[in-house]
């Protein structure tokens, strides 16, 4: 009886532990990337704001080809949405909305994970001559009083960074054969 009270005083004493921990953890995380790309913003721009382009170079797209995508009947401009569905847990399962946009310049996106909440994601663009362009893919989520989530959140970085890096290089690589420099000098 004493060892099995003991296991549960430190059970009580770990819980404890890690409830103190959580509550002193971030309550939300802001993941951002970016890449130059070798094309003009409105190239780059035409690509991150019409959803019916997202799977050219979405890093989750490759994780599963039995996921089933739908896209509103406006693939792009605000309130346009692409939603998905997929029993790999690396894809899951959500929507995501344009929800604001500067031509050229920036796509705002509302992200719905469900019961996983929501978070904010944007795609931010700057001209950099005529043929080169720098994009920022940023995210935004709060968990509130989430402890769960807040310990989870400590890995965003690691995990989202690491997709948005993978996108990006995917995004480069479509907006560059969609824009291609000439370097033969002609006119």
């Amino acid at each position: 009886m004493k060892i099995a009270r003991r296991i549960l005083v430190g059970l009580a004493g770990i819980i404890a532990i890690l409830v103190v921990v959580g509550l002193f953890l971030p309550s939300s995380v802001h993941v951002e990337r970016s890449a130059v790309i070798n094309a003009p913003a409105t190239t780059v721009y035409g690509i991150v704001s019409d959803f019916s382009r997202f799977n050219e170079w979405s890093p989750w797209y490759d994780l599963d080809p039995g996921a089933t995508y739908t896209i509103s009947k406006s693939s792009s401009g605000e309130g346009a949405t692409f939603a998905w569905q997929s029993d790999d847990p690396s894809v899951g399962s959500g929507s995501q909305q344009i929800i604001a946009l500067e031509e050229n310049r920036l796509v705002r996106i509302k992200l719905d994970f469900g019961p996983q909440g929501i978070a904010m994601a944007s795609y931010a663009l700057k001209a950099m001559g005529d043929e080169r362009s720098r994009i920022t893919w940023t995210m935004d989520t709060d968990f509130g009083f989430d402890l769960f989530a807040r310990y989870i959140g400590l890995m965003f970085e690691a995990w989202v960074g690491a997709d948005y890096e993978r996108g990006l290089a995917k995004l480069k690589t479509v907006a560059e054969k969609d824009f291609p420099a000439t370097s033969d000098g002609d006119s």
